[in-house]
């Protein structure tokens, strides 16, 4: 409710440059609407949105599992695990690290697993742009190429806690 009625005229058409202002943000618009399903498509920026229901306590029977199999060494408590290329290879967002360490082959595809058993966190992986949410409760599938060597490290890039700022992993490509 207003202090007093508006007058009877008070709207006026856009004229002049406010026009072409207006028609300039509409054609923008409409340029970044056709452009995500684009990027989606033919970009190869989202992932396939493979995703399970999972309880945390299964996916870190898998997580252990995979230790078990496939691990190479350890990183400060941290076990190391190198899964053969193609496989799959699990990955857990907890309070407040990723566990464990990864090792990848370069030009390898791997279908990587992700979940957390307690609260949302990200995963990003740096300095690809790689950014996924991580919900409990899911185990969303990325498939994967490593196509550079190095270590890239892994950050929280959801707000998870007192100790989000020190939440980080690794992942290592030989």
């Amino acid at each position: 409710m207003s202090i007093h009625v508006p007058a009877r005229d008070w709207f006026k058409p856009p004229t002049g440059f406010e026009r072409t202002w207006i028609g300039l943000a509409l054609v923008w618009c409409l340029v970044m609407f056709l452009s995500m399903p684009y990027w989606h498509l033919y970009g190869k920026q989202n992932s396939t949105g493979e995703a399970y229901a999972v309880t945390g306590e299964a996916f870190a029977a898998r997580v252990e599992r995979q230790i078990e199999e496939y691990r190479v060494g350890e990183e400060n408590g941290i076990p190391i695990v190198e899964p053969p290329p193609g496989s799959d290879v699990y990955l857990i967002s907890r309070m407040w690290q990723f566990y464990p360490i990864i090792k990848l082959r370069e030009g390898q595809m791997y279908r990587l697993h992700v979940s957390s058993p307690d609260l949302n966190h990200g995963l990003s992986i740096q300095p690809m742009n790689m950014n996924f949410q991580v919900v409990p409760g899911y185990d969303h599938v990325l498939t994967i190429t490593p196509r550079g060597t190095g270590t890239f490290p892994l950050i929280c890039n959801e707000f998870c806690g007192i100790g989000h700022s020190q939440m980080t992993g690794k992942l290592i490509v030989e």
